[in-house]
């Protein structure tokens, strides 16, 4: 199972989009506008975004250079544009597929099962000496295993998605736990283990900010 961002504003086909993505036992975020979309981008951990070119706020194209700054998350552009120049712009930015209006929604689950499979068989997550495994749900160092919690696992991949960028605290306990209103020590506690775990960890607290998994 997939988590999957759909960024359409037309919600007929949003809609459409969404209810192939779900009866593929994907998980789902329907978007309708560039803003929201990077909003989105920017709290949640991403396996693929499906990303339209003529969104209300921010374009498709606008949205796709901002989350490349950041991240190499698979997108595929789908758009009633088929000119070569928005083609061209897409695959400079990296996207894995174009898909052009109308489509077949059939066709459109095909196209999202080929970038997945692709994305699984390349994806190891590489920080200093460690390297995070998502298909296996394992982390090793300098090729050992280490021994994490389900919860410390969880923090540490959403921590190394955003890599080199600042994750607050209540961002964290949204995306781990579902709301905000925890308890902090059991936060500090998982993120005390993580540090003890993983000693070579570039993971920098930003006093008043939260936390960081820095470039080193």
């Amino acid at each position: 199972m997939a988590k999957i961002m759909v960024v359409e504003d037309d919600r007929v086909i949003n809609q459409v989009v969404c209810e192939f993505l779900r009866e593929e036992g994907h998980q789902v975020c329907s978007i309708f506008d560039g803003k929201l979309a990077l909003e989105t981008f920017y709290k949640e951990t991403l396996d693929l975004i499906i990303l339209d070119v003529m969104i209300p706020s921010m374009t498709g194209i606008e949205v796709l250079k901002e989350i490349r700054k950041t991240s190499q998350v698979p997108v595929m552009m789908l758009t009633a544009m088929d000119d070569e120049y928005t083609q061209l712009i897409s695959f400079n930015h990296l996207i894995s597929d174009y898909v052009t209006k109308p489509f077949s929604p059939l066709i459109l689950m095909k196209r999202v099962e080929n970038i997945l499979r692709h994305q699984t068989i390349r994806q190891t997550i590489e920080v200093a000496d460690i390297s995070i495994l998502p298909e296996e749900g394992s982390v090793k160092i300098s090729g050992q295993e280490v021994n994490l919690t389900k919860k410390e696992y969880d923090i540490l991949l959403f921590l190394v998605n955003r890599k080199g960028r600042i994750v607050s605290r209540s961002q964290l306990m949204m995306a781990i736990w579902g709301y905000e209103e925890l308890d902090s020590r059991v936060l500090d506690n998982h993120m005390k283990n993580l540090r003890k775990k993983m000693p070579s960890l570039p993971l920098k607290t930003v006093i008043g900010r939260g936390y960081q998994i820095t470039e080193e």
